[in-house]
C-alpha cells in the first residue's frame, strides 16, 4: 500500500470500544507499543509462541483494519535454543499514542493510575489469555505473571481486582518479581467475569469446575 493510501486509511480509522478494552488487557500482558518517530505515532506489536498461533490470528482479526500484513512466523533464539514465534504489527498511528502515554514511563511498561476505569471484564479476560495461568487443578487459584511490573504497579492492579470485582487477590514474591495470585475461593466469581470473553483456543487455561461430592 502506498504511503498516501496509508495516510488516508489512518484518518478513517477509529478504535472501537471493544478494541480499546482488548488493548488494555494485552498491554498488561505481552503486547508492546513501539514508536519510530520520537513518540508522534505508535504501532501495536503482538508476538506469541507457536503454541498460541491461533490466538495471534484471533487478535489479528480484532485489529485487522489496522494491519497491513497478516501474522507471520519467525525463529527466535534464546540461550542457544530456537523457538518458532508468530507476530504482527499494526500501522503506526496517533490513535495508540494515548495508550503509550498511559502504559509506559521512561521507556518501561507501567500500570496506569486510572487502570480502575479501564480494567473491564473483557480486558481482564485478554490479560489472562496473555499472562494468566492456573496455580493447580486442585486449588482453582489463578496466577497473573506480573513480574515485569514494579511492586506499586502490581498493588494497583490488586486493588482493582479486590475493590471493583470482589476477588481475593494478593501479591506473591517470585525470584524475578511479583505475581498476582487470586485465591481458589474466588473461582466462581473469576469465571463469571472472564468466561464470556475468553478466546476458545485459550479456554484450557480456565480452571476446571469443582468436583461436587
Amino acid at each position: 500500500m502506498y504511503s498516501k493510501e496509508i495516510e488516508r486509511t489512518k484518518r478513517k480509522l477509529k478504535l472501537k470500544k471493544f478494541q480499546k478494552e482488548v488493548i488494555v488487557g494485552i498491554l498488561l500482558g505481552d503486547a508492546h507499543l513501539e514508536t519510530q518517530n520520537g513518540g508522534r505515532t505508535y504501532r501495536l506489536k503482538i508476538e506469541q509462541s507457536e503454541k498460541h498461533r491461533d490466538y495471534v490470528w484471533h487478535l489479528y482479526e480484532i485489529f485487522k483494519e489496522w494491519v497491513l500484513t497478516p501474522p507471520q512466523e519467525r525463529i527466535k533464539s534464546v540461550d542457544g535454543k530456537k523457538y518458532k514465534m508468530w507476530w504482527f504489527n499494526t500501522i503506526s498511528c496517533g490513535s495508540f499514542r494515548f495508550y503509550a502515554h498511559q502504559f509506559y514511563s521512561d521507556g518501561r511498561k507501567c500500570v496506569p493510575k486510572l487502570i480502575h476505569r479501564w480494567l473491564s471484564p473483557r480486558a481482564i479476560a485478554y490479560w489472562f489469555c496473555d499472562d494468566g495461568s492456573m496455580k493447580s487443578k486442585q486449588s482453582k487459584g489463578v496466577i497473573f505473571n506480573t513480574q515485569g511490573f514494579q511492586r506499586k504497579d502490581v498493588d494497583r492492579l490488586i486493588a482493582v481486582l479486590i475493590e471493583k470485582y470482589g476477588l481475593l487477590a494478593k501479591r506473591r514474591k517470585q525470584p524475578e518479581g511479583w505475581q498476582i495470585y487470586i485465591s481458589g475461593k474466588s473461582y466462581e466469581r473469576f469465571i463469571e467475569i472472564v468466561k464470556p470473553y475468553i478466546f476458545v483456543g485459550m479456554q484450557y487455561k480456565i480452571p476446571p469446575k469443582r468436583m461436587v461430592k
